[in-house]
């Protein structure tokens, strides 16, 4: 038995860690194992395919290696978790890069040989397709969350004419290149699979752009899909079982999630890539708090601590606010000090809260929270109107009653964390400047609310210590 006898085989076992490592990340409890045995089942393929396909090019194989194992090592090692949105872009957008490569250089070897089929060629440039939007769109929406390109929706007269004349620009393009695969000779493939590749990129723009930064998370989610059906179809113009199976995991595990993260929010998947939310409001727009004779109140930690202090049941709200402070282990202490007093504390966990999916909960797994505190917005809900206090800690967006109230507003119907019907409300606040979804808040303005103005970690230091003397 030779090793290409072999590789159906290995290449099984490493799909099935695949599947595997995808089933522990539905966890905080089993993620970093899950992580594990998925990364040990591509080293095996990586390490087998080396082994069939010999050691040509090596020395460029190597530097390759190194220099991704360098980056990613950087990324774990360096990056903070406020910044994990941007860093899963720029990976998320690596990945579609390559696939795109992948499928330039098969197309050109296949062009060369005159051998190409049309199946063939039709792989290929989905390959090149999907992979360009993906890198493309990745660095629009790192760019977006780096605040090197406004977070705002670009919106602008004509977009969807513009985004639906690329589309079929590429429809055409790869009309083209598949009739000269079945024989007929119209056109130059060579240049018309560099237009293709141009108009996906710019495709890949276009489509990110007009998406406001409150919709981060779903873009993400969305380019990871992307991503994932580059892969696969990569891997079918490779004949590589395992890219396809890879890809396809990918693919179907972001399409699935992008579904759910849209749901999430009330609003179809549509809407988010061609609804403009977020972007600046003309003069005169609904959806701003109005000016009602309604005031903010502002507190101090002293009374924050003493309200905390003598409270039955609080309910901690993460946003990315928190993130950014890191704040999440001063949260944690200050859980640990409520619940020795005997009061309930348990953490509301909005789907989009963050800039990216799950953001929260591995912020405050980072911090050892327990996860059985952490509770998803639809069981957290209903126990609100029982909660006397409910503590917002830089959730902006997914706390807003505007939501179920003002048809006005950008973000009415997006379900949101009912804190507004607690007994009281702290929001802990840098200063009153609107949330990524650029509207203001009018849970702000509420009679039950007080504002504790400051930086969310030195906030919450405060309040641990002056709980402690209660």
């Amino acid at each position: 038995m030779t090793l290409n006898d072999l590789a159906p085989w290995v290449y099984l076992i490493a799909a099935v860690t695949f599947i595997l490592g995808l089933k522990g990340l539905s966890s905080p409890k089993t993620a970093v194992q899950g992580n594990r045995v998925a990364a040990a089942g591509m080293l095996l393929a990586v390490a087998f395919t080396f082994l069939i396909q010999g050691t040509a090019n090596l020395g460029l194989i190597v530097a390759g290696i190194a220099v991704g194992a360098a980056i990613g090592l950087f990324g774990a090692r360096a990056v903070k978790m406020t910044a994990m949105p941007q860093m899963v872009a720029l990976f998320n957008g690596a990945g579609g890069g390559a696939a795109a490569l992948v499928s330039t250089l098969e197309f050109l070897r296949e062009t060369g040989h005159g051998s190409a089929s049309p199946g063939l060629i039709i792989a290929i440039i989905l390959g090149l397709v999907i992979g360009a939007v993906s890198f493309s769109g990745s660095a629009i929406a790192f760019g977006k969350l780096q605040g090197i390109v406004t977070p705002r929706a670009f919106a602008y007269s004509s977009q969807q004419i513009v985004t639906g004349g690329l589309f079929a620009g590429m429809v055409l393009a790869a009309l083209l290149l598949v009739a000269h695969a079945a024989g007929v000779r119209t056109v130059e493939p060579v240049l018309v699979f560099v237009v293709l590749a141009a108009a996906a990129l710019v495709f890949g723009v276009a489509l990110v752009m007009p998406i406001g930064g409150a919709d981060m998370p779903v873009v993400i989610s969305l380019l990871n899909a992307y991503t994932g059906l580059a892969v696969a179809a990569a891997g079918f113009s490779l004949n590589n079982q395992l890219l396809v199976v890879a890809g396809t995991l990918v693919g179907a595990s972001g399409t699935i999630l992008t579904r759910l993260m849209s749901k999430a929010m009330n609003r179809s998947l549509g809407n988010v890539l061609f609804g403009a939310f977020g972007a600046a409001p003309a003069a005169g727009a609904e959806g701003a708090t109005a000016d009602d004779g309604r005031t903010v109140r502002s507190t101090t930690p002293e009374d924050v601590a003493a309200l905390l202090a003598y409270a039955r049941s609080v309910v901690v709200v993460p946003g990315y606010g928190l993130a950014v402070a890191q704040a999440q282990h001063s949260v944690r202490e200050l859980a640990d000090v409520l619940q020795s007093k005997g009061v309930d504390v348990k953490y509301a966990i909005h789907p989009v809260a963050g800039r990216m999916p799950g953001h929260m909960n591995v912020l405050l797994a980072e911090a050892n929270v327990p996860y059985e505190q952490l509770v998803d917005m639809e069981d957290i809900n209903p126990e609100f109107p029982r909660a006397d206090v409910a503590l917002v800690i830089g959730a902006n967006d997914v706390t807003n009653p505007a939501a179920r109230t003002n048809p006005g507003s950008p973000i009415y119907g997006m379900p949101i964390l009912d804190v507004d019907k607690a007994q009281n409300v702290i929001v802990i606040k840098r200063s009153m400047k609107p949330g990524f979804a650029g509207i203001d808040n009018d849970l702000y303005l509420d009679p039950k609310t007080q504002m504790l103005f400051g930086d969310a970690k030195d906030a919450v230091t405060k309040l641990v210590g002056e709980v402690k003397k209660a």
